[in-house]
C-alpha cells in the first residue's frame, strides 16, 4: 500500500518546514484498528513543541488526536496497523515566531504489525568522520543534516544503516532509531544525555522487560568497541518500527532472545485484540 497523505490546510510549498527544517516529528501507533500508546506519543509531541518554543494551540488536546487519527486513518483508510508519522511545522504569520501558528502534515505508513520484528535484518558500520550532539534538541525528532549525510553514506556503502557517535565518540543511536545491545540477561541502552532518541515506543518496551523482571535494563555509556560485545542488538525506530541487527562489519549477531521479548511484549497488548 502506498503512504496516505495528510494536512490541516492546504500546503503551501513556502513554509518555514520546507524552507528553514522548522518543524517537530513524533509518531503514533495502529495496531488491530485501534491507536495504542497514545498518550505516550501525546505528551511527548507536546514536550518536543515546547522544546522547539512552538505556539501550541489549545485544541491539541489528547481527545483531538485521538479522533483525527481514528476518523482519517483508522476509518477512512481502514489501516488495521501502521505508524503515523506526525510532523508539526510553524507558520510565519506571527508578531514573532513563539507567537506564529503552527499547521500540520502526516502520512501513514501501512505494515502488517507494528509490534513484529520486521524480515528484514540490518546490516550497520560505524560513521566516524561525523557525530550527533547531546543536548536538549538531540533527544527529539526535528531536522538532522547529518542523519541525512549518514543516510547517504549507508546507501554508497550498502549498507542498511550506520551508528552514529556523540562529540565523545560513545553511542548514540543510528540515523533511524535507538540501538539496545543484549550480553546475558543485561540489556544496555544509550543514555538521552549521550544523543539518543526520545521513544515512546523503546519506553514502553523497556517497562514491559522491567516490571516483568525479563531483562536487567540498564542505561549506559556506550563506547564503540562494545557494539561488538553483544550477543544480540535491536535496533527502535519510531519511524520505521522494530529491526534486528544482523551484522557490523565481520560480526554477525543471533535474534532469539529478542524474538522472545518482542514477542512477549506484543501479547501484552491483549486489548487491542
Amino acid at each position: 500500500m502506498q503512504n496516505t497523505y495528510f494536512t490541516s490546510e492546504e500546503l503551501e510549498l513556502k513554509n518555514r518546514a520546507f524552507l528553514l527544517g522548522d518543524a517537530v516529528k513524533v509518531s503514533f501507533f495502529v495496531r488491530n484498528s485501534k491507536l495504542i500508546m497514545d498518550e505516550e506519543c501525546y505528551f511527548f509531541l507536546m514536550a518536543s513543541m515546547r522544546k522547539m518554543r512552538m505556539n501550541i494551540p489549545l485544541t491539541y488536546t489528547l481527545e483531538f488526536f485521538q479522533n483525527l487519527f481514528n476518523e482519517k486513518v483508522i476509518i477512512d483508510q481502514e489501516v488495521k496497523s501502521g505508524i503515523i508519522n506526525f510532523l508539526v511545522y510553524r507558520n510565519s504569520d506571527g508578531a514573532t515566531l513563539s507567537k506564529s501558528t503552527i499547521s500540520y502534515f502526516f502520512e501513514v505508513d501501512d505494515m502488517v504489525d507494528v509490534l513484529a520484528i520486521h524480515d528484514r535484518h540490518l546490516e550497520l558500520d560505524l560513521i566516524k568522520e561525523i557525530n550527533v550532539n547531546n543536548n536538549l534538541l538531540s533527544n527529539i525528532r526535528v531536522h538532522c543534516p547529518e542523519n541525512i549525510y549518514a543516510g547517504i553514506y549507508a546507501q554508497e556503502n550498502d549498507l542498511d544503516d550506520v551508528i552514529l557517535l556523540n562529540p565523545n565518540k560513545r553511542i548514540a543511536r543510528s540515523t533511524s532509531g535507538n540501538l539496545l545491545f543484549l550480553e546475558g540477561e543485561i540489556i544496555k541502552v544509550p543514555k538521552h544525555s549521550e544523543g539518543a532518541y526520545i521513544s515512546p515506543l523503546l519506553e514502553n518496551f523497556v517497562t514491559f522487560l522491567h516490571k516483568n523482571n525479563l531483562a536487567d535494563i540498564q542505561e549506559h555509556e556506550i563506547i564503540a568497541f562494545e557494539s561488538q560485545k553483544a550477543e544480540e542488538i535491536l535496533m527502535i525506530s519510531d519511524e520505521k518500527g522494530i529491526f534486528s541487527v544482523n551484522k557490523i562489519r565481520n560480526k554477525t549477531f543471533e535474534n532469539a532472545r529478542f524474538a522472545e521479548l518482542v514477542e512477549g511484549w506484543k501479547n501484552s497488548f491483549s486489548f487491542s485484540i
